[in-house]
């Protein structure tokens, strides 16, 4: 029907051109479908007032209260102009402050006793909340009493907004979409869930849920609305995971089946230590993907030092048994550098292969890197080509087109999220037949998350903490507050170098030349400038001021991602012999770096970084036998969000816990990892923690249908929404986790 909006038509069309532009540069809301799937944060009652004690600082908020009180002053002996108001709502107040020529509108309007919408960004000023020149939109008075009941509990969506774009403008752009499509019919907008699936469940209709989430009549129709429409985005999401397992079950491999008396079992007869629980269920689980004519999919999650890499390494061993190779592939070479010392000293003279004094069933273990000389190089891609070598570990060089594999049977690939689907992918390639892949991360992942992230990946799961960790107390120092307790801390730290231990103190920047300089920059900021602009705090000058204060006399030395790969490893390996005492970092030390003898890490400005990469730096002290201190920094106000991300990292030292946590926070932060994928999520009503339901129905019900329809040749609806939702590259990118 002409006229009528698709989903994918711009939205310029309805709006008008002035009001797609907003939504589209400050919402990156550009079509019909866009707007519409834009849903409401929340629902105010006029009758109901927002609880004004709870607001959150530096977040934009809406409230609907009621004027107080106002007052103009002046100030500048008598030059300037201040409208202070103040709102209520029973549980506390907000004060507005409006400068300038028009603060005496404002007063005409904002009179005692009117009410409404209020939009602006939390600040403080002296001890008190306020909104500064925030927008507002006064409610209709009462004019008819009979009114007043139907009035006061009219429900008020509002919306995700900024400074812009405020929630009732928004509002208004809804209203006139929905009203277009009521005119002319909703014909042309695709229902993706099955006639047959929708009634079963007894789900609303599309239209009447886009109906019921915009201009509820009541509390249930929101309720409706939101069940219907989280399914849709499960049960998308679901299928398009599911024709990927689909489509990799379909694929062929060489099964992998270890030899009774050959490597595998070799190496594990010179192991000093017997294999955890966790660690046999695991490796049995992999072990029977290997042995499949499809190629394996696994994700082995588990903590830092849970014994993953052996895990990883027992299935390498056992892929070069049947005369294939096995890849590891690391983000960085320091770590590279470190799986291969582990990994050839735990295989002492199984990794000597072709080699004087090689035990009867080795094999050679390479590494490649993009630092190595061109001798050893050209040695590595020989052995590889050749097959002498059957374990390889490697970074990114691996995937460059030179390297040729004469059987490559396993691709592990290490913290998975530091790759980008086409490395992954050309790794993969370099194997006759489709290798099996094994992918590690210490990230720990919630099992919707998984169902969701990776929902093409098995999940094999170690949850077990290795034995001899010592504790980690973790605290949080509010510096802002208390700056003694900041003092405490430098004076902590230089008591445990004193005992003979060593510490790290991290930092969110390098503050070389290439970020300006920081103290410059910092001292040209505006006295009340607030935290968010303060720029982050940087290695450079953090060192420098505890070599000249409160950490004279210790060694200290500086790592950061920038220095030449030669003056880092020698940092590390002075570090890690003891010869310094404290090591200011960025978070490069995050992964792959065991140095037993750290006792103390100190994370400055610890709420710019997110709740499971603390948890990763945290797992770098208290490696040895004595108990490890981590200590985070922050200027943050205690009622700030960033202060209760800190207090629950202090809270628990279990990190699937944390993990839920860091969701929960983020909410509709883009699970889905916007950076790799460049692609905005499709979750906006999903919550992969609450709804874990949903996501199960979801996905049992979409590996049926596909595994009867796997082209969706009778799902034509459905196909159309996967092509909206999840274009070519985001489908691509699911595969990939």
């Amino acid at each position: 029907m002409d006229g009528v909006p698709a989903l994918d038509e711009p939205l310029r069309k309805t709006v008008g051109g002035n009001t797609a532009k907003v939504l589209a540069e400050q919402l990156n809301l550009r079509t019909v479908g866009d707007l519409l799937h834009h849903y409401p944060r929340r629902y105010a009652e006029r009758g109901e007032l927002t609880r004004l004690a709870d607001l959150p600082l530096d977040e934009h908020v809406t409230v609907v209260a009621e004027v107080a009180d106002a007052r103009l002053l002046t100030f500048n002996k008598g030059k300037g102009v201040r409208l202070e108001v103040t709102l209520t709502d029973g549980s506390g107040r907000l004060r507005l402050v409006f400068f300038g020529r028009g603060a005496h509108h404002h007063q005409r309007e904002l009179v005692p006793g009117r009410r409404g919408m209020f939009s602006g960004k939390v600040g403080v000023f002296n001890r008190a909340r306020q909104l500064a020149h925030p927008a507002y939109q006064l409610l209709a008075r009462d004019s008819d009493p009979r009114d007043a009941e139907a009035w006061a509990n009219e429900l008020i969506p509002l919306y995700p907004a900024c400074a812009k774009m405020e929630s009732w403008k928004i509002s208004q752009s809804v209203g006139t979409l929905l009203d277009t499509l009521e005119a002319s019919g909703w014909d042309r907008i695709v229902d993706p869930l099955p006639e047959s699936l929708r009634r079963e469940r007894g789900l609303a209709p599309l239209p009447e849920a886009f109906r019921q989430v915009h201009r509820p009549a009541t509390k249930a129709d929101i309720a409706r609305a939101r069940e219907r429409l989280k399914w849709d985005e499960a049960f998308v999401l679901q299928t398009a995971l599911a024709r990927r397992r689909h489509a990799e079950s379909q694929l062929p491999a060489v099964p992998r089946v270890p030899r009774p008396d050959g490597l595998l079992t070799a190496f594990d007869a010179r192991l000093p230590f017997t294999l955890t629980e966790g660690q046999r269920r695991v490796s049995a689980e992999i072990f029977a993907d290997l042995a499949a004519e499809h190629p394996m999919h696994r994700l082995l999650q588990g903590e830092v030092g849970s014994g993953k890499t052996l895990v990883a390494l027992r299935a390498m061993l056992a892929v070069v048994d049947t005369g294939g190779q096995a890849a590891l592939l690391a983000p960085t070479e320091v770590l590279a550098q470190q799986h291969h010392r582990s990994i050839t000293e735990m295989m002492g003279e199984l990794a000597e292969g072709g080699m004087l004094g090689g035990a009867e069933h080795a094999t050679k273990v390479v590494l490649l890197t993009g630092s190595m000389g061109a001798a050893a190089r050209r040695a590595a891609l020989l052995d590889l080509a050749t097959g002498e070598a059957g374990v390889v570990i490697g970074t990114h060089a691996l995937i460059e087109d030179k390297v040729q594999f004469h059987d490559l049977g396993l691709v592990v690939v290490d913290e998975q999220h530091r790759f980008g689907v086409e490395q992954r992918d050309a790794l993969r390639s370099k194997g006759k037949q489709p290798p099996h892949l094994l992918v590690m991360t210490a990230t720990p992942i919630p099992r919707t998350v998984a169902m969701t992230v990776f929902g093409d990946l098995e999940t094999s799961v170690l949850d077990q903490l290795p034995a001899g960790r010592s504790p980690i107390a973790s605290h949080v120092v509010p510096a802002g507050e208390k700056p003694h307790f900041l003092a405490r801390a430098w004076e902590r730290l230089r008591e445990e170098a004193e005992a003979g231990h060593q510490a790290y103190v991290v930092c969110p920047r390098i503050g070389d030349e290439e970020d300006g300089p920081a103290p410059a920059r910092r001292k040209a900021a505006p006295a009340e400038e607030d935290e968010e602009r303060r720029p982050p705090l940087a290695v450079l000058d953090i060192a420098e001021q505890l070599g000249r204060g409160p950490l004279a006399g210790l060694r200290v030395e500086v790592l950061h991602g920038r220095m030449p790969p030669e003056a880092k490893d020698d940092v590390m390996r002075r570090f890690s012999a003891g010869e310094v005492d404290v090591l200011v970092a960025t978070t490069v030390v995050e992964v792959g770096v065991n140095v037993p003898n750290a006792t103390v890490m100190v994370i400055m400005d610890a709420d710019r970084f997110g709740v499971s990469q603390l948890h990763q730096l945290r797992g770098r002290v208290g490696r040895g036998s004595a108990p490890g201190l981590c200590l985070l920094v922050t200027e943050m106000p205690e009622a700030a969000p960033a202060r209760a991300r800190l207090g629950a990292v202090a809270a628990t030292l279990d990190g699937f816990e944390l993990s839920r946590i860091d969701l929960e926070q983020r909410r509709e932060g883009d699970v889905l990892g916007q950076a790799q994928s460049g692609v905005r999520s499709s979750l906006r009503m999903l919550a992969v923690i609450e709804d874990e339901d949903v996501i199960a129905q979801a996905r049992e019900e979409a590996s049926a249908l596909v595994a009867a329809d796997p082209e969706l040749e009778r799902h034509p609806e459905l196909r159309t929404a996967l092509d909206a939702l999840l274009d070519a590259e985001r489908e691509q990118f699911l595969d990939k986790g």
